[in-house]
């Protein structure tokens, strides 16, 4: 059962906003979520989990439940990658 969307770092088509990776959320982030999996990542690789402020606690106990999570930080449209989305599935 997933309990996540793959999440994007960049707002959606046509500037739609960015929202959060928590299933069933429509919110829009305000948080990026960094972690990797030391198992399958290298260490300086960081994926993206997208939060709104509601889900950030849930979503970073769970990662840190698991000894993925590195890192959060604001979420800043402007100042997000491009790159395509970072999914909660690797």
């Amino acid at each position: 059962m997933s309990l996540l969307f793959p999440g994007s770092a960049s707002a959606g088509p046509e500037g739609a906003p960015a929202i959060c990776s928590r299933k069933a959320c429509r919110a829009e982030a305000s948080w990026q979520l960094l972690w990797n999996n030391p198992r399958i990542h290298t260490p300086e690789r960081r994926k993206v989990w997208l939060s709104c402020s509601e889900h950030r606690g849930w979503l970073e106990d769970y990662l840190q439940t698991r000894g993925l999570w590195k890192e959060t930080v604001p979420f800043i449209p402007e100042a997000a990658p491009s790159a395509p989305a970072q999914d909660g599935n690797s």
